[in-house]
């Protein structure tokens, strides 16, 4: 006999996370899809109107690989974009709603969007230089009840309603013909010069969306608190996970605390995903209580301190600890929890789950090399940078060929990042390329004097960053926050702890008590403005 082969398009489907939608609206139809203070929707209504906005976007020129840029927050229109853009056959430009006009601007011009799609309070980040752009076709204003905005008279366009009635609900085929083709573009921060366009694909928008299902443990019961801003690595991908396991969506306009713990109680939510200064701001609100079951939070940006830990596992939470970056649609290492870290005291076990940990399911796997790609050795001593590589990470970094060929240069994406490699296998951040402090011809990682100056009764709060040094080239500089009703330590009881805990010449020489830490949108501390304060007067940092 003969065998035979069947035909690729037989047996393989283009990978895409619309086919998430579809499914849950045909086999859940009326369960709460999504939940916006008194508004609802059902994975029904939810796919209707992601169908309609997709035939609006189409109705205003929107063809296959047009950008469509959102500027909004964690409301409901903002979910439906990322099914409706790529529906329409566009790509979706979600922009950091704390950048300011000329950086938006920016990011409307370099992307080419011929849509834009903004929230009414966020009119001022829009409301000139709008004509500078001619690509840019429409500018449609959501006006949320909710936000008590009116839209600003400046702004050219139309309403959010109006473009509904320019779509239909003829169903849309929830499939791609290439699942390589891209579905996003989100824009680096931009802290160290242009912000850089991060492409992601179908394929691995599905699969990265498949991880954080297993990773954060996400069921049909799952109830999402949307704390991580969906503009950030399309939230992580969560945006299609939820969908995709069938959740609720509890969107959530901005970030306060005691706006948080009412949705804790009324919304009884499960699940949520941020930064530890997310966490801090939860477990210090007047509002703290233990709740009544677990909810799993997931956590990146940092590693989680000892206080966070004890803390948020107090109230009932269960922290994942997870690393990633723009280029690798958020996370893609997890620090996978073993079994007897439960049994060990809590410093111990913070200690263990500060790791970034291994790759995640979908990954190839975590390395770190030195400067000739070689493995270091995982003896938790030597230092490389962390890369990357897989169906997670990036296309390439839009218009920007040379950008993107540096990026992956040797086949692995450079994340920048320093660390050590565990015998376990499991990764651990030293700090990033930029941020490591060089002092005497001696590294300091500023993560590993963060730890410890953290472990100081009553620190809220702390960043470490590099000052001018006549002797040394530079120092560390540590500017901390206190917990609210605490007396301020002095410097010299901060640096003497601090010499207890790691060598001398690791401490700082300074350390300021200030009362907050500047942070970029989803709250990660922004270094760079301390590290270039410091710097301020002098020619350049010293690089050792």
């Amino acid at each position: 006999m003969t065998a035979t082969t069947a035909s690729p398009d037989v047996w393989s489907t283009p990978l895409t996370p619309l086919a998430f939608l579809g499914r849950s609206a045909e086999v859940f139809p009326d369960r709460e899809a999504v939940v916006y203070g008194e508004r609802r929707m059902t994975y029904t209504q939810l796919s209707a109107e992601v169908t309609r906005v997709a035939h609006a976007l189409r109705a205003c020129g929107v063809t296959p690989g047009d950008r469509v840029a959102y500027l909004m927050p964690n409301i409901p229109e903002m979910l439906v974009a990322n099914f409706a853009v790529p529906l329409a056959g566009g790509v979706l430009v979600a922009i950091n709603t704390r950048l300011a006009p000329p950086e938006v601007k920016y990011i409307l011009e370099h992307s080419g969007a011929t849509v834009l799609v903004v929230d009414a309070a966020l009119h001022d980040l829009v409301d000139s230089g709008l004509g500078d752009l001619p690509e840019l076709r429409h500018v449609v204003t959501v006006t949320d009840p909710a936000g008590g905005v009116q839209p600003s008279p400046t702004v050219p366009g139309f309403s959010y309603d109006q473009l509904l009635a320019m779509g239909n609900d003829e169903s849309l085929p929830w499939t791609v013909e290439d699942e390589r083709s891209t579905i996003s573009i989100n824009y680096t921060s931009g802290t160290t010069g242009r912000p850089k366009g991060v492409m992601y694909h179908h394929r691995g928008a599905f699969l990265n969306s498949l991880s954080e299902i297993i990773h954060s443990q996400h069921t049909g019961r799952t109830r999402y608190l949307w704390t991580l801003p969906m503009f950030h690595c399309n939230g992580w991908c969560t945006a299609w996970a939820i969908t995709a396991i069938g959740g609720t969506h509890v969107c959530l306009r901005a970030v306060d605390a005691d706006v948080i713990w009412d949705l804790f109680d009324k919304e009884g939510v499960t699940h949520l995903n941020g930064s530890p200064t997310v966490l801090v701001s939860i477990a210090s609100s007047s509002r703290v209580h233990t709740l009544d079951r677990e909810i799993v939070v997931t956590v990146a940006g940092a590693p989680p301190s000892p206080t966070v830990i004890s803390t948020m596992t107090g109230i009932g939470a269960k922290l994942v600890h997870v690393y990633g970056l723009t280029e690798t649609y958020g996370p893609y290492t997890v620090c996978e929890v073993q079994v007897g870290w439960d049994a060990l005291d809590i410093r111990e076990r913070s200690r263990l789950m500060a790791r970034q940990g291994v790759g995640m399911i979908v990954t190839d796997g975590i390395r770190v090399v030195d400067e000739h790609m070689q493995d270091v050795p995982r003896d938790a001593e030597t230092m490389g940078e962390v890369v990357m590589r897989g169906n997670n990470v990036m296309k390439g970094y839009f218009e920007d060929p040379e950008g993107t060929a540096d990026a992956f240069r040797g086949g692995w994406f450079h994340s920048g990042d320093l660390g050590v490699w565990h015998p376990d296998g499991y990764l651990e951040l030293r700090d990033r390329a930029k941020d490591i402090i060089i002092s005497g011809g001696e590294n300091i990682s500023t993560i590993e004097v963060e730890a410890a100056i953290d472990s100081y009764p009553g620190v809220l709060e702390v960043a470490v960053v590099s000052h001018p040094d006549e002797k040394w080239g530079e120092r560390p500089k540590a500017f901390v926050v206190v917990r609210a009703g605490e007396t301020p330590p002095t410097a010299a009881q901060i640096i003497a702890h601090v010499r207890t805990q790691i060598a001398h010449y690791k401490a700082p020489d300074q350390v300021e008590i200030v009362e907050s830490l500047p942070k970029t949108a989803t709250g990660k501390i922004r270094k760079v403005e301390l590290r270039e304060a410091e710097w301020a007067g002098h020619s350049s940092r010293v690089q050792g």
